[in-house]
């Protein structure tokens, strides 16, 4: 088994009640039908290490990322802690900041997309349709360009709405794909089966202690990400 203090570099915040990780492209944020190894599964080991706990480790999944996505996710080391965050996440309480590498520029350096969504789960893939329909969501983010490099460009998301495959499925429609995103028109697959979307930054207040919490998530290590870090982390 892996060195479970690994994983120490990662984690952004920790406390008695959560715990925030920068997620790797690729990794399962929980188990899923491949019955792959998750990031759950590495933060149990850290902790069990860690603090030297016998027994079962309670770890709770607050939401989720994209298996190709990275960046900052929040688990739960306690059940009030889960249920409190549940609720924060239901009221839209939690600020959510992603980066997106992406092949074309949006019409206007800044802006607010909103749009009807439907999700397809045979296909595992959302999309926009023209108006509300049966099943449909209401999708809402807010966008603006921060830079470009000679192949692409950089936006940064405010997600005002939780929906699946949210901001790929919203960017597809207008044109927009993101690196590595195959799944949503990119030509290309990223070489670790990733995309470059990346959340950036979660923002909320504690829901036991009260304190007001920002995790900021570096991008992954590779060329365009590390460019865009370097001129804009």
């Amino acid at each position: 088994m892996a060195d479970p203090f690994e994983l120490e570099e990662r984690i952004l915040y920790m406390d008695n009640h959560l715990i925030i990780v920068n997620k790797l492209p690729g990794e399962l944020v929980q188990s899923d039908d491949t019955g792959d190894r998750t990031l759950g599964d590495e933060i149990k080991d850290y902790l069990k290490a860690k603090f030297a706990k016998p027994g079962n480790v309670f770890l709770g999944v607050v939401h989720r990322l994209d298996r190709p996505t990275s960046g900052a996710v929040i688990y739960a080391r306690t059940d009030k802690a889960l249920s409190r965050m549940n609720g924060l996440f239901k009221t839209s309480a939690v600020g959510k900041t992603y980066w997106a590498a992406v092949d074309n520029l949006p019409p206007q350096e800044e802006g607010v997309l909103v749009n009807e969504i439907v999700r397809d789960s045979k296909k595992n893939k959302s999309f926009v349709v023209r108006s509300k329909v049966q099943g449909s969501q209401n999708a809402r983010l807010s966008y603006k360009v921060l830079g470009s490099s000679k192949s692409f460009h950089l936006l940064e998301i405010e997600l005002e709405t939780g929906r699946h495959h949210q901001i790929r499925a919203q960017l597809a429609a207008i044109g927009i794909h993101i690196k590595g995103d195959l799944k949503y028109g990119f030509p290309r697959s990223d070489p670790d089966g990733g995309i470059h979307l990346h959340s950036r930054k979660i923002e909320f207040e504690h829901p036991v202690s009260h304190e007001h919490i920002v995790a900021i998530a570096r991008p992954p290590k590779d060329p365009v990400w590390d460019y865009f870090a370097a001129n804009f982390c």
